[in-house]
């Protein structure tokens, strides 16, 4: 019998992917972002498609079915239903988002027909199903209770059910407008950073303010009802007419219009209000967990959706909450709808059962995308004349080490790229995590980002409960946890009174360009049957100095995609201050490079965040 190939699409809202499956196996799965390099690139995704065929060997005359992320239709429905609810109201935003829809989404399965040219069958799961299919399926359980919470898909904006074997079963939904999603990315835009890209800037920003605008929201912007459902006070937003996310009320209720990015500075204020919304989000999915845990009793929990990266609450759920496990999709936005639409057609629609033991995740470590031979990598170097110095296998994982035990920091292209937001080994930069400076100089010379933007740790799994207070893996950088208090530094009496940024001056732990300024980090666990290499490495760089943790920081700037292909990696590393970079088994110095043809620094292609 012939293999089954499902391939799965998500596209025009944000963070375009394609995923493949061939009889349950996932096989490749990338973001359109990568290859077009248009960060957050929401268009249909041709590159990535073409790529997952690639991969599996096979051209679109042979995939069997194709499932897209959302229902196109519902979602038409829902836009159309809002606009009329509040007419006159939100003709400007009507008059913004109707034509593509007309155009293009509603018709989406003419609109597949015509891009793909093949007889596959084309099936449309809900949005959520789709969140839900993408955690449950690739988890390790063979039954779990599933959380989703995002923006909104069709009409739904989270929610909950059990799942055993092959089925999911949904036991109830929040709908627009209430929005946990919309409320944090409200949030996100008044504090002035981008909708649908500034979120985790605006959780990083929290643990330098107060909640000092807790109550504030949860008095006039929300009602929180004990089993974490809750209704938003509509007269302080705009996302339902308008083309912003906050209204002059919610402005006059916090003191001001929101903040201009690249104009007005961050202030206190605006770290106090990150960290108040941010608590409000906490308060929100703990209720959530806990009424979900009465009525499935199930010892597992699966999440997705955007709010399922917000890696400070999966912390407290892990810490406080009442499943004895969660797993997280590391691709949980969007992106990651379509390989959850790929495995619903093949688990609901198909109705085949999943092969789980219990233990290992189908993720495959979330590495499912490009790789490149060191014969590729050497071509492109000669071709472009660009010097190197070729390594042995076998010395690759020790001068990479060194480099980094010299407070050097390191470019690192190995094997596949991965899938979701998160660098987790294969399009990193590294660096000494004992090094003060370190933080500030990624940040500031490297990333050409905010400086009060924290670092993740990659550790050795096996030595994880030394510095952290975590007793599970987190493969997928995707839970926060607190520095061992061992290895936390006492605070002089000066030192205690920094507020705000100032705060970064302290150096906190013996790891503290990891240590954020509340002592945590999002921390990323590696185990050598994952990715052999990168944990080569790290043991490497243990070996030198007693410490099994790296900086890893995603192998891109500000504005720009994570690389995917050599020539990203290296006008990446030619338009930063990066002193090496390690691609496949070839060492590049930065003394060595003609600086001249790409200058360092020179960002005037990117769009600011």
């Amino acid at each position: 019998m012939s293999p089954t190939h499902i391939l799965g699409i998500s596209a025009f809202y944000h963070d375009a992917a394609a995923a493949l499956i061939r009889d349950g196996e996932i096989i490749a799965a990338a973001q359109e972002e990568r290859f077009s390099r248009k960060k957050h690139d929401y268009n249909f995704p041709a590159q990535s498609i073409g790529y997952c065929l690639q991969k599996a060997g096979i051209s679109a005359d042979n995939l069997d079915y194709i499932a897209f992320y959302d229902k196109p239709f519902v979602k038409f429905e829902r836009l159309l239903m809002t606009y009329l609810s509040y007419v006159p109201l939100g003709i400007n935003s009507f008059l913004t988002a109707m034509p593509p829809w007309i155009k293009s989404k509603i018709f989406m399965r003419s609109y597949i027909e015509d891009q793909l040219n093949c007889k596959a069958a084309i099936l449309f799961p809900e949005h959520h199903e789709s969140h839900a299919a993408s955690a449950f399926y690739p988890s390790p359980f063979k039954e779990a209770a599933i959380l989703t919470v995002d923006a909104v898909g069709e009409w739904a904006t989270a929610s909950y059910g059990i799942c055993k074997g092959r089925t999911i079963k949904i036991l109830k939904e929040l709908k627009f407008p209430h929005s946990l999603g919309l409320l944090y990315s409200a949030f996100t835009y008044y504090i002035g950073f981008k909708v649908n890209s500034g979120e985790y800037k605006l959780m990083g920003l929290a643990p330098y303010g107060e909640p000092k605008y807790t109550d504030l929201i949860k008095k006039e912007l929300i009602d929180i009802k004990e089993d974490g459902s809750f209704r938003l006070n509509l007269r302080y937003f705009n996302y339902c007419t308008g083309l912003t996310m906050t209204n002059e009320r919610f402005h006059k209720l916090f003191g001001s219009p929101p903040r201009r990015p690249e104009i007005d500075k961050i202030q206190q204020r605006h770290m106090d209000i990150a960290r108040s919304i941010q608590v409000v989000t906490e308060e929100i999915v703990l209720k959530m967990a806990n009424h979900i845990y009465k009525r499935t009793g199930q010892k597992n929990l699966c999440l997705a959706g955007g709010v399922a990266l917000n890696c400070v609450s999966n912390g407290r759920l892990l810490r406080e909450g009442p499943f004895e496990n969660i797993w997280v999709q590391p691709s949980a936005t969007d992106a990651g709808g379509a390989l959850g639409a790929a495995l619903a057609v093949r688990h609901l629609y198909l109705k085949e059962d999943r092969s789980v033991d219990g233990v290992h995740d189908s993720m495959k470590a979330a590495l499912l995308g490009p790789s490149f031979t060191n014969e590729e990598i050497k071509e492109y170097l000669e071709s472009n004349k660009i010097p190197y110095e070729e390594l042995k296998e076998e010395d690759l994982p020790r001068r990479a080490a060194e480099t980094i035990a010299d407070e050097k920091v390191l470019g690192w292209f190995q094997g596949r790229m991965e899938y979701g937001p998160r660098a987790l080994g294969s399009r990193s930069i590294l660096g000494d995590p004992r090094s003060k400076e370190m933080q500030s100089t990624i940040n500031l010379k490297i990333k050409f980002r905010e400086s009060f933007r924290p670092f993740a740790p990659t550790v050795l799994a096996a030595h994880v409960s030394e510095y952290f207070d975590l007793n599970c893996e987190s493969p997928y950088m995707l839970l926060v946890a607190p520095i061992k208090e061992d290895k936390r530094l006492p605070l002089s009496e000066e030192e205690s009174k920094f507020f705000g940024t100032d705060k970064l001056k302290v150096k906190r732990s013996e790891i503290p360009a990891i240590t954020h300024v509340d002592y945590s980090a999002r921390v990323q666990t590696v185990k050598r049957e994952d990715n052999a290499i990168y944990y080569d490495m790290i043991n490497e760089f243990y070996k030198f100095t007693g410490c099994p943790v790296v900086i890893n920081t995603s192998f891109n700037v500000r504005g720009e995609p994570i690389v995917c292909a050599p020539k990203d990696a290296y006008n990446c590393f030619m338009r930063t201050n990066m002193d090496y970079l390690v691609i496949g088994s070839f060492l590049l110095d930065k003394k060595r490079q003609k600086t001249d043809e790409i200058r360092v620094g020179d960002l005037s292609e990117f769009e600011p965040d």
